[in-house]
């Protein structure tokens, strides 16, 4: 069960009797972090699965019970590829290939190179270990790819049906880069072009501003506005979509690749 399927059981108000200030945060809190989805006294227990409401092993099998569902949707993905021309795809999606092997196709993902065939995900000499790196990449493929990106941006909400995803960017990207990049935007404009990200449109008022290509067809465009503790405002970051973007990927993807982006840039950070 994801966030947004248990906020749906919650009523809503957030009340804060769960502890939490928001239904949101309390949904992450149970699905993401293992929190007691008793805290909230309005859950109906009954409408919950069995791995949430502790008649299974506990976290452990949460956790072996996702890995097994995202095993079997990489498997799904793959079969989805298994006809596709990977020599014409490649254009199509900014993938290279090697004159001597047309059955593998070769792209950046967030900086570090990645060789995908029809079998498997290879990433800097390794096998890749989270499975959830693997959807995203074969699902790239899946899509097709389309013509590159217009350098014309927008934000999530103006993509279509994405209402209920701005608020995932948010609590998974956006609010997590603002919290950890706060008084440090050197460090962030560092990090963000050591994954190689580019400096954004010069009538972009922000503290940083960069294109990042987390795909080569799917780039984010940073903005980071830093926290001015006299004026009372907060740090604030924006991600903003070229508006080509769903030629490549559909919305949960497009949110997960910005989650794998602020998780990258905590990664470098903590390093």
């Amino acid at each position: 069960m994801n966030p947004h399927e248990l906020l749906s059981l919650t009523p809503g108000t957030n009340c804060g009797r769960c502890g939490h200030p928001a239904c949101l945060a309390f949904a992450v809190a149970v699905t993401r972090g293992g929190a007691d989805p008793a805290l909230c006294p309005h859950l109906d227990p009954s409408r919950l699965p069995a791995e949430l409401r502790g008649d299974g092993g506990g976290l452990e099998d949460v956790a072996r019970g996702q890995e097994e569902r995202d095993l079997a949707l990489v498997a799904h993905l793959k079969s989805r590829i298994g006809d596709l021309d990977f020599t014409a795809l490649a254009g199509r999606i900014g993938a290279d290939q090697e004159s001597s092997d047309a059955t593998s196709l070769h792209f950046t993902y967030l900086g570090r190179p990645v060789t995908l065939s029809r079998e498997q995900a290879v990433m800097a000499g390794g096998d890749l270990v989270d499975p959830r790196d693997q959807i995203l990449l074969y699902n790239y493929l899946a899509f097709g790819g389309g013509d590159p990106p217009a350098g014309e941006w927008v934000g999530m909400e103006s993509l279509p049906n994405s209402i209920s995803k701005v608020r995932t960017l948010a609590t998974y990207c956006e609010e997590r880069l603002a919290d950890r990049f706060r008084g440090r935007p050197a460090a962030l404009a560092e990090l963000c072009e050591r994954i190689g990200g580019h400096a954004g449109p010069e009538d972009q008022s922000a503290d940083v501003a960069r294109i990042i290509p987390v795909l080569p067809f799917v780039p984010l465009h940073l903005l980071f506005w830093d926290e001015d503790p006299e004026d009372g405002f907060p740090a604030r970051v924006k991600i903003l979509f070229d508006e080509r973007v769903m030629d490549f990927l559909d919305l949960e993807s497009l949110v997960f690749a910005a989650e794998r982006l602020a998780d990258r840039l905590a990664e470098l950070d903590e390093s």
